[in-house]
């Protein structure tokens, strides 16, 4: 709250000081803005410098904010996923020693997998093929803002768009945890760009392109973020329902099979896919990863209107820790409230999308909400937000689908402030400027931050530099970990790439209670380790077997 009134005061400072020169900054921003509108004209370059800007702008923080390593649970799933996409495999075969390397969020059998859905993994692939994980991080983020431009360059005229790209840049890409993580919504949120994108040209167009590029994101929201995109798409099919039935005669025998037929096409395909993806990992081609995930291990269901299940019982106390003692302990002592829900959704959506530095836009709500223009996107976001209050827990990149509808709210709520005057006075004009420049200053004030204090390193730099060095040591290993009793289960060391026995190194569980003899008589001939992350320093040393 204090940095809030702080920040509120410093641009009530700025106003006041340029309330008495509204066109101060004119022979600065002037012919930038000037040089800009004429850029965006040519909208394939426009695309191509948007995602040229988001990788070199990442590129260019690297010496401050390096190569992530994965932290989440998540991550470490996603990655999995990418390894055995990347090895042209859709899942692996059960391990035989599976129970000392079953972990967070993968599943074990009837395959070994990760449990999400598919679409962040090939990206992650991608960037395996190409050097680094990471790479296809930067790639899709990349590629993310230039769909929202591709968008937003169909409702608005081409400076606008070029704006609202700049703008997704600097919220969604430089210091987002979106580009410094496995687990962002860059993919998703590219699938729902292409379709909110391809509504207006559809309609005005009426090109089988463009039905095929929704189809194309809307294949990414289903494989990605599927209850989050279907409640993004039903607008859109409303809208493309009744304009379709506004037709009447050969507009309508032209418009159908041009509008439909490849979108069609393009989701019969789709259903195929993960038909065909859901049958290899799980055996059933309508049981999806997520959902068999959920029964083997997850007590509290995603939905409210799920029934909370009794606690369940773990092979190993890391399990028993996270999803009995925090996740149903916490559920079951607080249920699901619909007040408490909506306000952590509400705080939670102003974080992520606009923070201290987006928030001035917000003033025109009254304008937005009488602008028939921004209708279907203000449903779509309204929509989207009414289900997140829906689920039991709440991340940014869930939000992901949403991103489209917000920034195409951003950039109108933009164009109606620009037109703002007081007494004459083209404050709009300062107003938009300020809001680019404090989105600058965001991106500056945390690098600034990141320089002065740079965060210590903690567990998962801490692993990343374990495999190094024991990668170091001649011949292949495998490194036993040993929790304490006191072990906090959302540090989680064993995690093993997609082709367990052909890995250098192989990552196991000590498990209370189960003998460890069929795992090293599996793997005899590798140089065996213990590592046990609750001593500080980690402690590492060679396994002893009880007795030597």
């Amino acid at each position: 709250m204090v940095s809030y009134f702080r920040w509120l005061v410093v641009i009530l400072a700025v106003v006041g000081v340029l309330w008495v020169a509204p066109r101060l900054g004119d022979s600065v921003f002037g012919p930038i803005e000037r040089f800009a509108s004429r850029f965006a004209k040519r909208k394939d370059f426009a695309l191509l410098a948007i995602a040229l800007a988001s990788i070199l702008g990442r590129l260019a923080l690297l010496p401050v904010y390096p190569v992530p390593a994965p932290w989440e649970h998540d991550e470490f799933s996603y990655l999995l996923a990418g390894d055995t996409f990347a090895h042209g495999r859709l899942t692996n075969p059960t391990h035989p020693m599976w129970l000392f390397f079953d972990t967070f969020h993968v599943l074990q059998h009837p395959t070994y997998a990760s449990m999400y859905p598919p679409a962040q993994g090939a990206a992650l692939a991608l960037g395996m093929l190409l050097g680094s994980p990471w790479i296809g991080v930067v790639l899709s983020v990349a590629l993310m803002c230039a769909a929202m431009t591709w968008m937003l360059q169909a409702w608005f005229p081409p400076k606008w768009a070029l704006l609202g790209g700049v703008l997704v840049i600097l919220r969604l890409d430089l210091c987002s945890y979106w580009s410094d993580s496995y687990w962002g919504g860059s993919v998703a949120a590219m699938g729902a760009a292409l379709v909110l994108g391809a509504v207006p040209r559809i309609v005005h167009g009426r090109r089988g392109r463009d039905s095929a590029i929704m189809g194309v994101g809307a294949a990414l929201l289903a494989n990605s973020r599927p209850f989050e995109g279907l409640l993004f798409c039903f607008p859109v099919a409303a809208v493309l329902i009744v304009w379709l039935a506004s037709l009447r005669g050969r507009a309508l025998t032209l418009s159908l099979p041009r509008a439909v037929g490849p979108f069609v096409c393009v989701m019969a395909l789709t259903a195929l896919f993960m038909g065909y993806y859901n049958w290899r990992v799980t055996g059933s081609a309508i049981l999806f990863p997520h959902t068999l995930d959920g029964r083997q291990h997850e007590p509290v269901p995603t939905f409210a209107w799920q029934a909370l299940r009794p606690p369940l019982h773990y092979s190993n106390p890391q399990f028993a820790s996270f999803y009995n003692a925090q996740m149903w302990s916490h559920t079951a002592a607080f249920g699901w409230s619909p007040t408490r829900n909506a306000r952590l959704v509400c705080t939670s959506l102003w974080e992520f999308f606009l923070g201290r530095t987006l928030w001035l836009p917000v003033l025109t709500l009254p304008w937005l909400f009488r602008d028939r223009r921004v209708r279907l996107p203000m449903v779509q976001f309204t929509i989207g937000a009414a289900g997140l209050m829906a689920c039991n827990w709440f991340q940014g990149h869930y939000a992901a689908p949403m991103t489209a509808a917000f920034f195409l709210l951003l950039v109108q709520a933009m164009r109606h402030l620009r037109r703002w005057q007081i007494t004459g006075r083209p404050v709009g004009i300062l107003l938009t400027r300020l809001v680019v420049l404090l989105a600058l200053a965001r991106i500056v004030g945390l690098t600034f931050e990141q320089t002065r204090n740079p965060m210590v390193d903690n567990w998962n730099v801490e692993r990343v530099r374990l495999v190094a060095q024991i990668d170091r040591v001649p011949g292949n290993h495998l490194v036993i970990v040993r929790y304490g009793p006191k072990h906090n289960p959302g540090e989680e060391w064993v995690y093993n790439a997609a082709d367990i026995d052909h890995s250098r190194v192989v990552w196991a569980r000590e498990i209370p209670g189960q003998d460890l003899k069929p795992l090293l008589d599996y793997y005899r001939d590798r140089n065996v380790w213990v590592v046990e992350p609750d001593i500080m320093p980690v402690k590492v040393g060679p396994y002893q077997e009880e007795g030597n």
